[in-house]
């Protein structure tokens, strides 16, 4: 039974074709929304949750875009408006990481996790509020992280984009309140994903004792969060960052 009801909703999710973009795409598409998702490697694996998605009722769209390139963004989302008419929700979720010590970061590393991981979601928050400003409605959910919040040793680039999320968030929700859009960001711990996967079972226990609750959050645990942000049950917050992270930030 689906936790909220969004039939008739139109979302869209940037990086969806695996980890916790996946749950959101899968979780939102099965509450009755149409979902348009971007992907930026992986057409198979996009070909594939489109099939599944509609064998269970739902219906997504992917497209490959760049969230990094300005231009393709706006196609995307002009896209998104010409075929469904409109937008009722925008969770930005793609990101990278390209993980080192600030001595030996390079400075391409540093400017592609910022371009994609910051720029790109404001590429993707200014394309969608001309027409959410029209409607006078709509919802941006920006998924950012933890280490935004408390920093994390070899992540300079990252943390400081998923930081500079939390000023995005907030400002833009000021801007935007005044229309009935609500903005909003949630920030993960540790969770389970592909990426993950490859830690090893010393790395992973590590992880899990440092967390209150005794272990990590599962994708589709994230994508709830996402939803309910999505819906008409979160209708007075906006500007706000909500740890998902089982208490490690506590």
């Amino acid at each position: 039974m689906a936790a909220f009801d969004h039939t008739g909703k139109v979302f869209v999710v940037t990086g969806g074709s695996r980890g916790i973009g996946e749950s959101i795409v899968r979780t939102l598409a099965a509450e009755g929304a149409t979902v348009y998702s971007t992907y930026n490697a992986n057409a198979e694996r996009a070909q594939a949750i489109t099939a599944d998605v509609a064998e269970r009722g739902g219906t997504v769209h992917y497209q490959s875009v760049d969230v990094a390139n300005e231009d393709a963004v706006k196609a995307f989302v002009d896209h998104v408006v010409q075929q469904a008419g409109r937008i009722d929700g925008l969770v930005n979720n793609a990101g990278i990481t390209r993980d080192g010590l600030i001595m030996r970061m390079s400075s391409k590393d540093w400017n592609d996790v910022l371009q994609t991981n910051l720029t790109g979601v404001f590429y993707a928050c200014r394309a969608v509020a001309r027409p959410m400003m029209s409607q006078r409605t709509g919802r941006i959910v920006n998924i950012g992280s933890i280490v935004g919040l408390g920093g994390n040793a070899g992540q300079v680039n990252y943390s400081s984009a998923k930081a500079g999320l939390v000023g995005l968030t907030r400002s833009l929700a000021r801007e935007l309140a005044s229309r009935n859009i609500l903005v909003n960001c949630i920030a993960p711990g540790y969770v389970e994903t592909d990426m993950t996967d490859k830690l090893t079972e010393d790395q992973k226990k590590a992880f899990s004792d440092s967390i209150p609750l005794k272990r990590s959050a599962t994708a589709e645990e994230i994508a709830s969060v996402v939803s309910f942000f999505l819906s008409d049950r979160s209708s007075y917050i906006t500007g706000q960052v909500l740890n998902v992270d089982g208490g490690l930030a506590m």
